[in-house]
């Protein structure tokens, strides 16, 4: 059995969870942190990671081809931001700054696809968890974030 991270269950996605779908997915967690000011990830870069966030505070932001930067959300406790790694995208399509500092945990899209396709129930499970985490922030979004994340891992083979 392998010895718990206890901010895990700091995070409202992992409420609840079953200890032997935690002892298979903890593996793919690793921890992450950085200074307000620095750039987590930018828009255009190879799209590697998703993270979820412990502490601190993110802006997303978007910038047009066009244009100025947009600022999307800014993103908190329980946030995941870096959705790209996940959904087959090979670049990210925004970019996430930390504007406090930030402690988070992020996992490689890879190795969640891997997992998802050698674990189809844990996987299911741990994507349902992802989809809830971010479609509680919108309206009858649940069914259509799962469903983009469940084609992601279709269409992105390592």
């Amino acid at each position: 059995m392998l010895k718990r991270l206890p901010a895990l269950y700091r995070l409202a996605i992992f409420t609840g969870i079953e200890e032997e779908l935690m002892d298979m997915f903890q593996p793919l967690l690793e921890p992450f942190s950085c200074q307000a000011g620095t750039i987590v990830l930018r828009q255009g870069m190879p799209a590697d990671h998703i993270y979820l966030i412990l502490k601190g505070k993110v802006e997303v932001s978007y910038k047009p081809y066009d244009g100025t930067p947009i600022t999307i959300s800014h993103l908190e406790k329980d946030g995941i931001f870096g959705w790209s790694a996940v959904v087959g995208s090979s670049e990210y399509t925004s970019s996430a700054t930390a504007i406090e500092d930030l402690e988070a945990f992020r996992i490689r899209g890879r190795d969640l696809r891997k997992f998802c396709r050698e674990h189809p129930e844990a996987g299911r499970e741990i994507l349902e968890r992802l989809a809830n985490g971010v479609s509680s922030r919108w309206k009858d979004a649940h069914e259509q974030v799962k469903s983009i994340l469940v084609q992601g891992m279709r269409e992105k083979q390592p």
